[in-house]
This record gives structure tokens, C-alpha cells and sequence, in this order.
């Protein structure tokens, strides 16, 4: 009996870390609302939302003549139970759906990977508090290694 009990003990005290590492997507919910980085040229902005299966957003490119483009649609969703960030592009050299796996939590910095994609291989979102949030994206391009940074605000919708 005496070792049941330690095969069970054991068993609860290996699975642990494993239950620990299992990351949710209810932690993602600071991305919810709207986001925007002004830029000489305009505006960049993802604004984003609950849906049914994880979050959902929309990037657009907001020029200063007033013009609007939908550049992405991005998601963080659960994939064979593992999440994931997932861009479908519009623009030129950037069409068609890339999903990029979430490999790393720490310190509010959340860092998803494919190192199969041409550029980038990572996305990465730091949540720095209810107003302030810097994503970028890094990889190898040609052999040059590049890192392209964004420095949203958070936007109010009735703006």
C-alpha cells in the first residue's frame, strides 16, 4: 500500500510543472480594445476582440490623406492544445495565413515562433500596463538579422 501511495505522490508531483506551463488564452485579454501607433505617414492600428474560439483583431495602415487599409488579420487561438498567433496578410509579399507558436511567457512578454517562415519567425507582445503595449517582430531576412518595433496607445473606440 505504502507504495501505491508514493507511485501516486510521485505522479501528482511530476504532472505539476506540466499543468504549470499550460498557457490560457484568458491571459491574452489585455490585447481586447484598440490600439494605435502614430508614425510620420499616418497611423498603424490593431484593434481586437473576444470571439468564440480566442481572440480575434484587425491591423490597418491609416495614411494621412484619410485613407484606411486592412493590412492583417491576426488571432490568438488554441491549436491541438497550444496556443497560437495567427496572421493572415493582404498586402503584397504578405498574403495567405502564417501561424506562430507561442513558446515563451515571462515578465508580460509573450513570444510566438515559426522559424519556417521567411520574416519574421518571431511576434512578440509586451503588455505594459492598460495603456501601453509594444509588439515587434525579428527574424533573419537574406541572411541580416531585423527587428521592427510598435509602440501602441490604447485608443479610445469613440475617438
Amino acid at each position: 500500500m505504502k507504495n501505491y501511495l508514493m507511485l501516486l505522490i510521485l505522479g501528482v508531483t511530476l504532472s505539476l510543472p506540466v499543468r504549470a506551463q499550460r498557457q490560457s488564452i484568458k491571459q491574452f485579454y489585455f490585447l481586447i480594445g484598440a490600439w494605435e501607433m502614430k508614425n510620420a505617414k499616418g497611423n498603424i492600428s490593431e484593434i481586437w476582440k473576444k470571439d468564440g474560439k480566442g481572440l480575434s483583431g484587425k491591423c490597418y495602415k491609416h495614411h494621412l490623406n484619410g485613407d484606411s487599409v486592412l493590412t492583417e488579420k491576426i488571432k490568438v487561438i488554441t491549436i491541438d492544445d497550444e496556443l497560437y498567433f495567427s496572421v493572415t496578410g493582404f498586402e503584397k509579399d504578405n498574403q495567405g495565413t502564417t501561424n506562430f507558436k507561442l513558446i515563451s511567457v515571462k515578465d508580460n512578454i509573450f513570444i510566438f515562433e515559426n522559424k519556417k517562415h521567411d520574416f519574421p519567425q518571431r511576434i512578440v507582445y509586451e503588455n505594459k500596463g492598460k495603456t501601453s503595449l509594444v509588439a515587434w517582430i525579428e527574424g533573419e531576412l537574406n541572411g541580416k538579422k531585423m527587428k521592427m518595433e510598435f509602440a501602441y496607445q490604447r485608443k479610445n473606440l469613440s475617438n
